[in-house]
């Protein structure tokens, strides 16, 4: 593999603007915000908000799970698309290309996105409030959150995972309610409300540990190595539901990558955190893959720049908006206070969602007869070679 005139170094979780500017750059001078020949953000409640496909736009499907409830997981899954977008803005105008996260409601307004094979091959599923089963959801008791739910979404959405595992060149990353979803769809685990011995709702900066056959695996060996204890990685959690395996093997050749623990520093426990179900035709980057915790949540700052975003928008009232400042205040990590936390965002969604994504720009790029200095592979290889200096962990 020859090494292209373009980083893909470590630090996926944020775009280089980010890092050299601060986050309030984003707010004016982001230039995938300054042309939408770049990027742009569709919102899909009807089928007539579906835009039209496009040559020049490669088109990233958002499963947006939170049916209708004000949160900040699904602008940061819209956010590191963007992100993505504007570190190789430079190679998408030279090839006339641009991305597009288009957002579908799919628990509320039961808005699936087409199958792959014509405009998408890179899908995201968010979290969201509610029981993993839709038809449990009767707006009563805790396990529902107040969600009243139609289910007949769900099959239409289990048809869709199954084309997505039969499409090799497609990819399906998913976190929190997305990915309880996914073990429903495959059998992998049951949902099951997280008992008060527990201590009930697991929130805040928790612990997952590594499988043996993560610690085997050609991308997560690298976290792996990273890790201080090479096994236990710092999460960032906001759950009501663990979801149980049965004994043995996992159904149709899923791999767990991880557990959670009972408590920082606690002993490994039965509930299944990470899962992936297939990998990319190199044999190492996951291809469908899903965390029950929140890879999307990366620091203060940047939780705060997207409330401040969904505040100006009208999104949200002052008092959710003072609410969550409050929280995220208390309660969240600083840019520095963590690394840890960085490590798992990078290897668990942002790592693979760039991986994926770079592949379709190169791809398209290709087709239209231009060849960018832009090999996904590399990230890999950037992954795997330690930098010189370590924030302390």
């Amino acid at each position: 593999m020859s090494r292209s005139a373009f980083a893909l170094g470590p630090r996926r979780y944020t775009c280089d603007l980010k890092r050299t500017y601060g986050k309030e750059f984003c707010l004016q001078e982001c230039p995938t915000l300054r042309s939408v020949h770049l990027y742009d953000y569709v919102r899909v409640e009807s089928p007539a908000d579906v835009p039209p496909a496009e040559d020049g736009t490669i088109d990233v499907a958002v499963l947006d799970m939170n049916h209708g409830w004000p949160n900040l997981g699904h602008d940061s899954l819209v956010h590191a698309v963007q992100d993505a977008a504007c570190d190789v803005s430079p190679l998408l105008e030279r090839a006339g290309l641009r991305i597009r996260a288009i957002s579908f409601e799919v628990r509320q307004r039961h808005m699936i996105p087409e199958a792959p094979g014509g405009r998408f091959a890179l899908y995201v599923g968010t979290g969201g409030p509610g029981h993993i089963d839709p038809h449990c959801n009767d707006g009563s008791g805790e396990r529902a959150q107040g969600i009243r739910e139609d289910p007949a979404w769900e099959p239409r959405l289990f048809a869709l995972f199954d084309r997505i595992r039969d499409a090799p060149d497609s990819a399906l990353l998913a976190v929190c309610h997305s990915f309880g979803v996914m073990c429903r769809w495959s059998d992998v685990a049951r949902p099951v409300l997280r008992p008060a011995e527990k201590g009930g709702k697991s929130a805040g900066i928790l612990e997952n540990v590594l499988t043996d056959e993560a610690v085997r695996h050609p991308w997560f060996a690298q976290l792996a190595e990273d890790l201080p204890e090479h096994r236990r990685l710092r999460i960032m959690d906001h759950r009501l539901y663990d979801l149980i395996p049965p004994a043995g093997a996992l159904a149709h050749g899923a791999v767990a990558i991880g557990h959670e623990t009972r408590g920082v520093g606690g002993p490994e426990g039965e509930a299944l955190t990470m899962v992936e179900w297939a990998r990319d035709d190199d044999g190492v980057m996951p291809r469908i893959f899903g965390v029950n915790h929140h890879p999307e949540i990366v620091d203060r700052s940047r939780q705060m720049l997207i409330l401040r975003e969904k505040l100006d928008r009208g999104e949200v009232s002052r008092q959710w908006f003072d609410e969550r400042e409050r929280l995220l205040t208390e309660s969240y990590p600083d840019d520095t206070s963590d690394y840890r936390l960085h490590l798992t965002s990078d290897y668990t969604l942002m790592g693979p969602l760039r991986y994926h994504l770079y592949r379709q720009v190169r791809l398209r790029a290709a087709a239209q007869g231009v060849a960018l200095p832009l090999d996904e592979r590399e990230m890999v290889l950037a992954a795997s070679t330690p930098p010189a200096a370590r924030p302390g962990i």
